[in-house]
């Protein structure tokens, strides 16, 4: 009989991932040393949702639903994570609005 390894793991391991990717590696004007954005409290993480890649702040918390990891699963499959272009979310912003309200 196997061992199933727990769903929580993989996906704590796969947001870890994430997060790994989509942080800045260099020292760039308006970053800290490791790389994060000065102006992004703690707790959260910036992404680009729509056309015009309007950029919002959101809380770590959403890692932790469904609905928002659905999202960055589509991200790495729509964009991939080794890019310079920040977190990109592959959905309009009315949506995007609309889904972070709810998870609030």
């Amino acid at each position: 009989m196997a061992i199933k390894k727990s769903n929580k793991f993989s996906q704590a391991a796969m947001i870890k991932q994430i997060m790994k990717r989509c942080s800045s590696l260099g020292k760039k004007q308006g970053y800290d040393e490791e790389g994060l954005p000065l102006d992004v409290p703690k707790g959260h993480f910036a992404v680009y949702v729509g056309e015009n890649r309007t950029r919002y702040i959101v809380p770590i918390s959403f890692l932790n639903r469904p609905e928002f990891l659905s999202l960055l699963q589509r991200a790495e499959e729509e964009f991939g994570f080794d890019h310079e272009m920040g977190l990109t979310l592959p959905c309009d912003e009315e949506v995007f609005e609309s889904l972070t309200s709810m998870l609030r």
